[in-house]
């Protein structure tokens, strides 16, 4: 038996069959293979159509079958994760409205704002645990007042995933954590914030039924089954947002535990079971994939903007057409500690944990007698390991700790320089596994679907690939470097 996982992102439909028995993996890919579109009307808007997510889904999913000689009739259940914060609408006809406004369009961001200062920050932080910020709920209320004739015609908005389960059962659904991470939930009286939908002007009709994120939330229709090759009737039995989703890929359910992520942009996800905030707004925390009112459990999420997009920067403008890999053996040459320089690498946009401020990335400490390539290269990803480094700090000022940080074996976590300074600066061991977004949901829809009888057991064969431990002489080199770090930074910043 099999359990299919998709996972919708901006860039590309990930997908992944896992055999339910073994925990392995049977099949796996993305497609297309060049990046998505992002349409962007006007600056600072990003858009995408929501039937381009869907059309190439059910292109990969006819080549996951074909190409691994995948039995249709062995798929028993399907998962979902998805890009967060995105809005699409749709009429009483179930036909979309347009294109979705996705995760990095910034249209609402002066909405939010105002929504924080009029709501009130006790409220907005101590109740939703964010400021209604450039998320789904102001976003929706950008679409109010600018563009009316199609505001007046929406009969529900959804999530990038709500679309994809409705496209795959006809349900229109969604779940307590795809709320809260539009803003629309209240920790605190457990329900749709009727404070907001009365503020904003909504009415609470267009919010889709909430369904548990690990249960039956349709099953696949005949129309759709077609479409993917598939049988009719398979039940989609879990979905939830990229980020909760991949920390779930990694095991990481309860307090005291985190993921992390080193792509182009870097992630933090720690969870607690406590309904905490940071008084700057600097993080955001959201409903994880098992809370619940008697079962507190919080995602806290950072977001660094200039994280491995710092490394390709450095990759293509520093070491020419030499490889990822050449560049983590030739940084590794290098000592801890890059001889002094500092690299400062938010150089991505705004930076949250920065407080919206757009300082650019700066290269510090450089001497032309002195330093090379290595040490160019080796800074570099010591300022990425630094900038998490000044994330936990936050996450610690509201009382979460961590001394084990999970990753998947990719992108930056492939640099042992990388890997093992983040390791020494906060003091944590670091898993690396073999898992992706993709098999994440998988492993969730055969929860949702009872073929685990818990999340326990679904992970009972995810398999550590490595383990990176904090090296006590580095510890100290480091901590030095990082004071020097610090030190620069706060002078951009003050």
């Amino acid at each position: 038996m099999y359990s299919l996982g998709y996972d919708i992102g901006s860039s590309s439909i990930k997908g992944a069959i896992i055999n339910i028995e073994t925990g392995g993996l049977a099949a796996g890919g993305f497609y297309p293979q060049t990046e998505m579109d992002i349409i962007s009307p006007s600056p600072g808007f990003a858009e995408q159509n929501p039937d381009t997510w869907w059309n190439n889904l059910k292109i990969l999913t006819k080549k996951l079958l074909a190409e691994n000689n995948i039995d249709p009739s062995l798929i028993k259940c399907i998962g979902i994760s998805y890009q967060m914060h995105g809005l699409v609408l749709t009429d009483k006809e179930n036909n979309l409205l347009g294109n979705s406004i996705i995760w990095c369009d910034s249209r609402a961001v002066d909405i939010g704002n105002k929504a924080l200062k009029d709501l009130g920050e006790k409220y907005c932080l101590g109740s939703l645990l964010n400021s209604p910020g450039n998320f789904t709920a102001s976003k929706l209320k950008w679409v109010k007042d600018n563009e009316p004739e199609k505001y007046n015609k929406i009969n529900k908005i959804m999530l990038p995933g709500d679309y994809i389960a409705f496209k795959l059962t006809g349900e229109v659904v969604t779940s307590v954590p795809g709320l809260s991470e539009g803003i629309f939930w209240d920790f605190k009286e457990n329900r749709v914030s009727s404070k907001v939908i009365k503020y904003f002007g909504f009415n609470s009709s267009l919010l889709p039924e909430i369904k548990p994120v690990f249960s039956v939330q349709g099953v696949l229709t005949e129309e759709s089954a077609q479409a993917l090759g598939l049988i009719k009737g398979i039940p989609v039995s879990y979905r939830a947002g990229d980020q909760p989703n991949n920390a779930f890929s990694l095991n990481v359910l309860n307090p005291g535990e985190t993921a992390a992520t080193a792509g182009t942009s870097g992630v933090l996800y720690s969870v607690t079971d406590k309904y905490v905030f940071d008084s700057k707004s600097r993080v955001n925390g959201f409903a994880h994939v098992n809370h619940s009112a008697e079962n507190k459990r919080i995602g806290i999420l950072l977001c660094i903007n200039g994280t491995g997009i710092l490394n390709s920067w450095v990759r293509k403008h520093f070491a020419g057409k030499i490889s990822y890999e050449e560049i983590n053996s030739i940084a590794g040459t290098s000592e801890p500690g890059s001889k002094g320089i500092s690299i400062l690498p938010f150089g991505n946009g705004a930076e949250r944990i920065l407080r919206n401020k757009n300082m650019g990335s700066h290269i510090l400490g450089v001497d032309f007698n002195r330093h090379t390539d290595a040490d160019i290269f080796r800074a570099g990803q010591e300022g990425i390991a630094f900038s998490f480094k000044y994330g936990f700090e936050i996450m610690r000022s509201m009382g979460i700790d961590t001394g084990i940080i999970r990753a998947n074996s990719a992108n930056m976590f492939l640099s042992n320089v990388f890997a093992q300074s983040l390791a020494d600066i906060t003091g944590a061991k670091i898993e690396l596994y073999n898992s992706d977004g993709a098999q994440g949901a998988a492993r969730g829809a055969a929860v949702g679907a009872g073929f685990y009888k818990s999340l326990a057991e679904a992970f009972g064969n995810l398999k550590i690939v490595n383990e990176i431990y904090p090296i006590a002489p580095h510890r100290e080199i480091i901590a030095d470097a990082y004071g020097l770090w610090l030190g620069r930074l706060n002078k951009f910043t003050e």
